[in-house]
């Protein structure tokens, strides 16, 4: 029985999971995945309602990978599988998300660059700060000059002033938060950093239950500043910003395979909780018993952790539609996941998301969406529907009673809407999809298409044209893409005004496309891609200002050995003078991107 070796950072899987290949050109034929090897060794026992005796997927997960890895080597149920000691620890990584003995290295009383004791971390006026996925509520990604300490002439002059590793590491899918003088960063080994923003010495860690992708959002909370965030369990958690202490934890979806990516947006003293899954690569498993997942926003108390509301993207519960064979029941309408960080309208009393595709046929109207929710209630206001009958699920085959009859080509929206005031008092929500589309919405209007950009001169891959979002100034949205490099197109009409297609050093011309998201100061566009290049153009040619190779080896300030490789989710921040970013990336277990962990920080200086 062959059992893939599954990497420790494995369950920071996204939304693109598929293996990275030249833009228009068929992909090679992957790897078994880690989905396929547990279907194979556990899956008739353990996969959602399929024994009475074994623990689902959601109690497996919510055990730590020291009791599962005890498990599999206690039994005779399991001795039975002949399993290698590896293959043993593979299994209990992936299916916990917790890598073993993960707090003997990551911890951060165990650091030699420990932090001396500070005032506690503030929300002053006037105080650089970079909060969340896009340092505000409309998820423009865009850094204003009194925020950034930085202006364009002076970015050519940036060089690496610390880098931090992270232990455990296999790739760095999230990005930081700056606020009061401290840098938060969330890890896939489930691990949470405070650092100085200025040094990289560490104050303190915090363990969370799961693996971490989505960024940390910092606000008033009980007890003084608090860091809120989700895992890939879907719990939601506070801590104290200047302990590391828990405040709360609750969870905010009981699928098993429920996980929240997104940053989470606290306005008003209420968090917006963006709901995904991971049911897309498990659909297609012979033991699963495909789908039932439904993506939702959740409202909860900043205080306390209270649910106020929870909306599903789909309104009606999963039906079940018939059953395979071996007795599995399979289900209908499901999926429409969301992905990333929900944008606030203050002025409407509303919050818009893109969805994820369907899991099952008939897609429903509200796959490959953007929505609109009242922020009150939870109320759907509007939803506008992007592409048809998009049903989607890993691996499929046309011989799999689990897929669709008809295979989707999951162009789904990963990223956050972008929400900008035109000069003619008119607003605009824009949002990239991944068939290459960017479209403009009025969200005065109940979303009515006020126009659409198509940026994809061929058709795109599975893996998508535009993923995890773009940036916005006051006359241009900039989007990094997955064929390769960054175009501008005009809010008011998007109309496209450059693009650049950043070639790749020739010895890494494979790992070319900037999927991760492009962030913003005046004047100049940060972006960092798949071939390792960390690239700052300027926003009104695209000419790159200044890049950086993050793909080598460092000494870091806490002598963890690290290294920088791909980028593909999480973009740069800027902050009070100095630009940060994380490196390394690989998906589904599988080395497509280039596997890094390190956290980097550059000052002009």
């Amino acid at each position: 029985m062959k059992i893939l070796t599954v990497l420790s950072g494995l369950v920071t899987l996204v939304l693109c999971v598929q293996p990275r290949f030249a833009f228009g050109q068929a992909a090679p034929a992957p790897p078994e995945s880690p989905f396929v090897a547990f279907d194979r060794a556990c899956g008739v026992c353990h996969e959602r309602g399929n024994s009475d005796k074994a623990p689902d997927r959601g109690v497996l997960r919510n055990m730590t990978a020291e009791a599962v890895y005890r498990a599999i080597g206690t039994g005779s149920a399991h001795a039975s599988l002949k399993l290698a000691d590896q293959a043993k620890r593979s299994l209990a990584q992936f299916v916990t998300g917790r890598r073993l003995d993960i707090a003997q290295i990551a911890d951060a009383r165990v650091m030699p660059n420990r932090c001396s004791a500070s005032p506690s971390p503030s929300d002053s006026a006037g105080e650089p700060v970079w909060n969340g996925w896009a340092a505000n509520l409309a998820n423009t990604r865009f850094q204003p000059t009194a925020g950034a300490g930085l202006t364009a002439a002076q970015v050519p002059r940036l060089k690496l002033k610390w880098s931090f590793g992270l232990p455990g590491a296999s790739g760095v899918n999230s990005q930081p938060t700056i606020a009061g003088g401290r840098l938060f960063i969330a890890v896939d080994t489930g691990y949470v950093y405070a650092l100085s923003a200025a040094t990289g010495c560490v104050y303190w860690s915090y363990a969370a239950d799961g693996a971490m992708r989505g960024a940390i959002t910092i606000g008033p909370g009980s007890g003084g500043q608090t860091l809120y965030f989700g895992d890939s369990k879907a719990n939601v958690y506070a801590v104290n910003a200047s302990t590391g202490k828990s405040v709360w934890k609750v969870s905010v979806d009981d699928h098993p395979l429920s996980r929240v990516t997104g940053g989470l947006q606290l306005y008003e003293g209420r968090l917006y909780v963006p709901v995904a899954s991971l049911e897309d690569p498990s659909g297609s498993r012979e033991h699963y018993p495909c789908c039932t997942f439904r993506g939702s926003v959740v409202a909860l108390d900043a205080l306390t952790g209270r649910r106020i509301w929870k909306t599903y993207t789909i309104a009606d519960p999963p039906k079940p539609r018939q059953k395979k064979p071996n007795g599995v029941q399979l289900w209908s309408g499901a999926g429409a996941g969301i992905w990333s960080s929900p944008t606030i309208d203050p002025s409407r009393r509303a919050l818009y998301v893109g969805t994820g595709n369907g899991f099952t046929e008939p897609a429903p109207p509200t796959t490959d969406a953007v929505m609109a929710f009242d922020m009150d209630t939870g109320k759907v206001l509007w939803s506008v529907q992007a592409l048809k009958g998009d049903a989607f699920v890993e691996e499929c085959g046309q011989a799999n009673v689990n897929c669709p009859s008809k295979i989707g080509p999951d162009w789904d929206f990963g990223d956050s809407p972008i929400l900008k005031s035109l000069p003619n008092g008119r607003r605009i929500l824009v949002a990239g999809q991944k068939s290459g589309d960017v479209w403009g919405y009025d969200p005065d209007q109940k979303g009515a298409v006020v126009w659409r950009a198509t940026i994809a001169d061929t058709t795109p891959t599975i893996a998508g044209q535009i993923v995890w979002g773009g940036a916005a100034d006051d006359q241009n949205a900039y989007f990094g893409l997955n064929s390769g490099g960054v175009v501008a197109l005009r809010l008011s009409d998007g109309k496209r005004m450059w693009l650049n297609p950043l070639t790749p050093p020739a010895a890494r011309a494979k790992y070319h496309g900037e999927d991760a998201a492009v962030s913003m100061m005046p004047g100049v566009v940060f972006s960092s891609g798949w071939d390792g290049m960390l690239r700052a153009l300027a926003t009104d040619s695209g000419r790159v200002l200044w890049s950086f190779d993050m793909a080598q080896e460092y000494q870091t300030v806490n002598r963890v050995k690290a290294k920088g490789g791909s980028m593909a989710t999480a973009g740069p921040v800027v902050a009070g003078g100095m630009v940060f970013t994380g490196s390394g990336y690989v998906s589904n277990g599988v080395e497509d991107g280039m596997p890094g962990n390190v956290l980097l920080a550059f000052s002009a200086e």
